[in-house]
């Protein structure tokens, strides 16, 4: 007597396929989630995807006492996870029909704390601070000068840039929506807490 097992073997096909489709399927919306962890409450933002959100956001310009025009342009991310604050150095111009050698060109590096912004849905710079500023061709007073302008415009262009923004629909999972809690500076990202 000879057995088949074609119906069981066809039946468990049937019910692998069905296992593989139903996991593909709870794979689609989390691949389109990376880096949100709804088990850990937590969602990191790496470097990489920040730096790529502040590049589009630049140049920015901004007149200073109707004679300078100082601008930033070329920014590059840096993370301080021990202070847990973001900064941003960027290339600096600063125009004026009073400068000799106009524009004077530099970096400046800014330093800054991070606030959420419920409203706009955004992870923003707070209270940047000027670090250093460096110019190139320019000396003594005028340099000096120069470096408060500088400074000053440069903490003003970025207080409350946006480094990451989050749609309505990134924070909703079934019916809960998530606001954002704490912000933690990490060396690779930064790890906000979803509540």
């Amino acid at each position: 007597m000879q057995i088949r097992s074609l119906p069981f073997t066809t039946s468990r096909r049937w019910m692998l396929l069905r296992a593989l489709c139903g996991a593909a399927a709870l794979q689609a919306p989390l691949a389109a989630l990376a880096g949100f962890n709804f088990f850990t409450s937590e969602y990191t933002a790496t470097r990489d995807e920040l730096q790529a959100q502040i590049a589009k956001r630049f140049p920015v310009a901004e007149r200073y006492a109707e004679i300078f025009m100082v601008g930033l342009r070329d920014p590059q991310l840096g993370l301080d996870a021990r202070g847990n604050r973001a900064a941003i150095t960027a290339t600096l111009t600063i125009a004026s029909p009073l400068l000799a050698a106009s524009p004077v060109q530099g970096v400046v590096s800014v330093s800054s704390a991070l606030r959420y912004d419920a409203a706009a849905r955004a992870l923003r710079l707070d209270h940047p601070k000027a670090e250093r500023l460096e110019l190139q061709g320019v000396q003594g007073r005028d340099a000096e000068r120069l470096q408060q302008v500088g400074a000053v415009v440069a903490q003003e262009l970025l207080q409350g840039q946006v480094l990451r923004s989050f749609t309505a629909e990134e924070l909703t999972v079934g019916r809960k929506t998530y606001e954002i809690g704490d912000i933690t500076v990490q060396d690779d990202g930064i790890k906000v807490q979803l509540k």
